[in-house]
């Protein structure tokens, strides 16, 4: 079932049979830990022989690695031969209600989906139906293109919110009687999750009704006091997953030279959860940055240099320890501070008269300029301070704590202001991040 209005498309889920362990088979999304190996390797360790959505994804700790092409095959290799012994069983039509108990908080609803990528543009400017939160770094999107165009499943670590206020669409759904599928407590401090079968007609229509009543164009024209296009969906975790199922659908497309001949392709939609925003369980952190092989005192003139240049001066100050830097700016007030950590010293740090909205876009702009001048710099984007205090604290390293923003203001400075600079915001810490449990076919069926 398809309702091109909406986006959206009633999946056939797959899920594993009977009998599989599903702790071990659900593990946390790829893109989190990307520093740490240990927790790769502790996992690996967990999961041993049995099957695993550990066993169909990349991990990005491993991008850079040597062997990262004989892992991708062995993924695709994988995937073949889950499908084959029949440790995934396709499910008839229908969504997944999911509850996640986190460490942080006792539930976060949401709702498995599959959306189309017909409606899906994460281009600069872009005015459809769902729209990407954060800018798109097309550079990243190869290495997931070469695990995703030979895959014959997905499974998705993709995130979606809607701003759904009076909380009609998801929520109402845990009010009624529905087939438990699973109940499980996730590897490595994850919680628990909990999933329920959504396929009764009168359900599945009462989902459609709720998102077209948040889709009618004057409704959303007065919500937001603008004109043009409705945002239906923002992107929220997973943001280029659901641009690499984009740029392998619209490759379909061109070599099928008439796109109305693949219209019905599963590859035209990708499986995403939806969270309503406004979700109680659901949390905005900031993330921060760690730069590594730096030389510290070089950073801090670069620095100062840079703001300097652009009429934004820096002032940089000081502190004996993180929580020394934090009051220290909370006496500033400035319009824009953050604190920084190089090689265990702490400082914090005001710009004056900042040229962008948000403290994020500041650095960022900086920092862009300082790897291409410091070509063997790296970053990483890093959720949770005590993770930034790690990393930040080695030699020749440096972290930013940056401020998070609030996820009730989301929507609307999307709208109003379009994509915020990337690696703005993370909805939890690493270990609340989404767990891989469904998937779903993106390949055709052989006639």
């Amino acid at each position: 079932m398809i309702y091109e209005h909406i986006g959206l498309q009633v999946p056939k889920i797959l899920l594993p049979k009977k009998g599989v362990d599903m702790q071990r088979w659900a593990v946390i999304a790829c893109d989190q830990y990307t520093s740490d190996r240990d927790y790769w390797r502790h996992l690996d360790e967990q999961v041993g022989l049995a099957p695993s959505t550990l066993r169909l994804t990349l991990p990005e700790v491993y991008l850079e690695d040597a062997d990262v092409e004989e892992r991708i095959q062995a993924i695709n290799r994988t995937m073949e031969s889950y499908l084959a012994q029949g440790v995934l069983e396709e499910q008839p039509p229908g969504l997944i209600l999911v509850d996640r108990r986190t460490s942080a908080v006792p539930s976060r609803k949401g709702l498995m989906v599959a959306l189309d990528l017909e409606r899906y543009d994460y281009r600069p400017g872009s005015k459809s139906l769902i729209r990407a939160t954060e800018g798109t770094i097309v550079e990243r999107l190869p290495p997931r293109i070469r695990v995703r165009e030979n895959a014959p499943i997905e499974l998705p670590h993709i995130m979606v919110l809607i701003d759904d206020p009076q909380c009609t669409v998801i929520e109402p759904l845990f009010e009624e009687k529905l087939e438990k599928v699973y109940d499980i407590e996730l590897l490595c401090q994850g919680g628990q999750l909990k999933g329920y079968r959504v396929d009764q007609p009168e359900l599945l229509d009462q989902v459609v009704a709720a998102l077209e009543k948040l889709a009618d164009p004057p409704s959303y024209r007065t919500r937001y006091n603008v004109e043009g296009e409705v945002m239906l969906y923002a992107m929220g975790d997973g943001n280029h997953s659901f641009a690499t199922a984009k740029a392998i659908w619209e490759k379909l497309k061109q070599e099928a030279g008439d796109p109305q001949l693949v219209m019905d392709h599963p590859a035209r939609f990708a499986l995403v959860e939806l969270v309503n925003v406004h979700d109680p369980g659901l949390e905005f952190e900031a993330i921060h940055r760690v730069l590594f092989d730096v030389d510290g005192e070089g950073l801090k003139q670069q620095m100062e240099t840079f703001f300097a240049q652009r009429g934004t001066p820096l002032t940089i100050s000081s502190c004996s320890d993180l929580k020394g830097a934090k009051a220290c700016l909370d006496e500033i007030q400035g319009e824009h501070t953050f604190v920084m950590v190089v090689e265990s010293h702490y400082f914090a740090c005001d710009i004056a008269d900042p040229e962008y909205t948000l403290e994020v876009a500041s650095l960022q702009a900086f920092l862009d300029e300082y790897l291409s001048t410091n070509p063997q710099v790296r970053i990483d984007y890093i959720h949770g301070d005590h993770e930034v205090a790690e990393l930040g604290s080695k030699e020749h390293n440096a972290g930013f704590y940056l401020p998070s923003i609030s996820k009730h203001d989301l929507f609307r400075t999307i709208v109003l202001d379009g994509a915020l600079p990337r690696k703005t915001f993370s909805m939890g810490e690493a270990d609340e991040k989404r767990f891989y449990f469904e998937c779903r076919r993106i390949r055709a069926e052989k006639a």
